[in-house]
């Protein structure tokens, strides 16, 4: 009796489902930026630019060696040396490693798992009873041997959403790795600027110290002649003993920092590089890109693991949909078994086995179903904090345009200040000297000097470092190296669209 056409369209679908399966649960899709989503534009051009400030060229690629900005090749050995040693990123390697073979291990599960063993045994049964042997004898060698073939059908898509989830981690563990070879370099910079910003101040202090001591010297002369009072004397050696109050902490903040360098290309301080940076080593780039916004979320590796985070969330939704469908499993034996110790394989010793079984789920306490509800709200947690992420990355991008500008306005104001308080103090001193001049007057146009010099210095280290947190911001590059650095990295924008 031959199959109607119903049943030969059933078959086949059924066959086709056993072969292919479906995945169940929703296909990621990358949520869509707001189409409004922008710096702001107080940040992108402010209304009045200073004299100085960098030209942002909008929708320029950004390097992957993106310090080379600062065109100093000892910065750059630097950089190179602690990428290559520090030991967190070693840690991010291997556990990029690690979610790899996790994916490997998943699909494995695709195919059929196959078992072979063998089982010689030395068996007697109780004389009371009734031997199983043919031969009916009580004591006798018995080998199994069997060949096991098990395969579960991905049906519903389980096991296929199980890999996807590993994938999307996978990734997330690829942009930790860039995520933390970015901070290790703009670290890096930070502290190679903040070396020069320290011994530049400490210069600037020292120069400062010899002033008030010569000027002492000048006071203790005048004080023999009878010119300057005791009170004048006590008050300069006051000046005198504040400023030298500031250089310790100077010194240590510079060793620190030195220790700082050390730890960051995976060394202890006592190997710490020899490298001294100085703001004469380093150029400040007349241009600096900016990403589109919407290229921003493909870029900043925050942003992008929040969205793996949020892949993984949508693909764990399907597999716990999948474990309240039917499951299928299909299981082969065949071997032989053999009067002796030694496996014999003929007609009458062998024996095989085809079964097939189908679970339903139909209770269990509401287990199933409170983890899939679970799933779908891990799942809005997951896209609640990817759009808290893609919001803070355009915040922090706002904050650091808005230091550049203040930057250039701030070093401009600090070098008229520290010009101004330099000629205010020369005139004070030739005023002094023709008795037009207090003593009092003379001390307070030195503190003065004094703050506006290192004032000055402060000023230029910030614009250094808001150039490294600029490029932070925006991401790094980190598309833009060889695959054999990056481990792989795929272009930002090469997974838009992920799911079956």
């Amino acid at each position: 009796m031959s199959a109607g056409p119903g049943r030969a369209a059933h078959g086949a679908l059924a066959a086709a489902l056993l072969a292919a399966g479906c995945a169940v649960g929703p296909n990621y899709h990358r949520p869509p930026l707001s189409p409004t989503a922008a710096y702001g534009a107080l940040a992108v051009s402010p209304p009045e630019r200073a004299p100085g400030a960098p030209t942002l060229v909008s929708g320029e690629d950004i390097p992957a060696q993106w310090w080379r900005v600062y065109h100093c090749a000892e910065l750059d050995a630097l950089v190179a040396q602690a990428l290559a040693n520090n030991p967190t990123v070693e840690a991010a390697k291997a556990a990029l490693r690690v979610a790899r073979e996790q994916v490997k291990a998943q699909k494995g599960a695709y195919f059929p798992t196959v078992a072979a063993s063998l089982q010689p045994s030395h068996q007697q049964f109780a004389r009371d009873l009734s031997s199983q042997t043919a031969s009916g004898v009580s004591v006798y060698d018995l080998t199994t041997t069997q060949v096991t073939v098990t395969y579960t059908p991905d049906v519903f898509g389980a096991n296929r959403r199980a890999v996807e989830t590993l994938v999307a981690q996978a990734d997330q563990q690829r942009l930790e790795l860039e995520a933390a070879r970015l901070t290790l370099a703009s670290n890096v910079v930070v502290a190679a600027i903040q070396d020069a910003q320290y011994r530049a101040q400490i210069v600037e202090t020292l120069a400062i110290i010899a002033d008030q001591r010569a000027t002492l010297a000048s006071f203790e002369r005048q004080a023999e002649l009878g010119q300057a009072s005791r009170a004048d004397i006590a008050a300069q050696r006051a000046l005198l003993a504040q400023v030298e109050a500031t250089l310790p902490p100077l010194e240590k903040q510079q060793r620190v920092n030195r220790d700082l360098l050390a730890a960051l290309v995976g060394r202890t301080p006592g190997e710490g590089p020899a490298t001294e940076f100085a703001f004469s080593a380093l150029t400040l780039p007349d241009q600096l890109p900016l990403s589109l916004p919407a290229r921003l979320v493909e870029q900043r590796p925050d942003v992008r693991i929040a969205e793996e985070q949020l892949h993984a969330a949508s693909a764990q939704v399907g597999v716990a949909v999948a474990a309240r469908l039917p499951n299928i499993q299909i299981e082969g034996a065949a071997g032989g078994a053999a009067l002796a110790l030694y496996p014999m394989f003929g007609r009458t010793e062998n024996f095989w086995s085809l079964t097939g079984t189908l679970t339903q789920p139909i209770f269990a306490g509401g287990t199933l179903l409170h983890r899939q509800k679970a799933a779908e709200a891990a799942y809005g947690q997951a896209a609640a904090q990817y759009r808290a992420t893609v919001v803070g990355a355009f915040q922090n991008t706002a904050d650091v345009l808005h230091a550049l500008w203040t930057d250039a306005d701030a070093q401009r104001a600090s070098e008229t200040a520290a010009a101004a308080a330099h000629a205010s103090l020369e005139i004070a001193r030739r005023q002094f000297a023709l008795g037009d001049l207090s003593r009092l007057a003379v001390l307070s146009a030195e503190q003065a000097d004094a703050q506006a010099r290192v004032a000055l210095v402060q000023a230029k280290a910030n614009r250094y470092a808001d150039v490294a947190a600029l490029f932070q911001a925006l991401g790094g590059g980190w598309w833009n190296a060889p695959a054999a650095y990056s481990g792989g990295s795929a272009a930002p924008d090469a997974k838009k669209g992920r799911g079956d």
